[in-house]
């Protein structure tokens, strides 16, 4: 689990700097400055828990019940809510209109919020720390 937990932290990381990069260069060309903001928005959650994920992936086996359920709502949370997020800031660009998946973005975020507190939780009850 530790491997995949860091893989894919460096996946997702990998992937915030290419969407980034794309975002300050490619995309300003493409939509309006609001859009790029949205876009960057998305982005810098993506690598937020990229690291999140690191920091997971680092802790001690055993170290809680529920890592893999974090993991697991990380990765969620992450597709649910950053991805929808590109694709509604690139609403202008294609005759889909993205608008109507928008519904995903809150969800991914309470999946973001539930591996925090999940983490937390096992953080507060392993007897790993004092």
């Amino acid at each position: 689990m530790k491997k995949t937990i860091l893989v894919t932290a460096c996946l997702l990381g990998m992937l915030a700097v290419v969407f980034g990069a794309f975002g300050a260069h490619g995309l300003k060309k493409l939509v309006d400055a609001q859009a790029v903001a949205t876009f960057e928005t998305g982005v810098r959650y993506q690598m937020y828990h990229a690291f999140f994920l690191f920091a997971l992936g680092l802790l001690p086996e055993g170290f809680m019940k529920s890592k893999k359920t974090a993991f697991v709502c990380t990765v969620i949370g992450v597709i649910l809510f950053s991805f929808s997020i590109y694709l509604l800031s690139l609403n202008t660009l294609v005759e889909f209109d993205f608008a109507v998946i928008g519904i995903v973005t809150p969800i991914g975020g309470l999946f973001l919020i539930a591996a925090w507190a999940l983490t937390g939780y096992g953080i507060l009850k392993s007897k790993m720390i004092k």
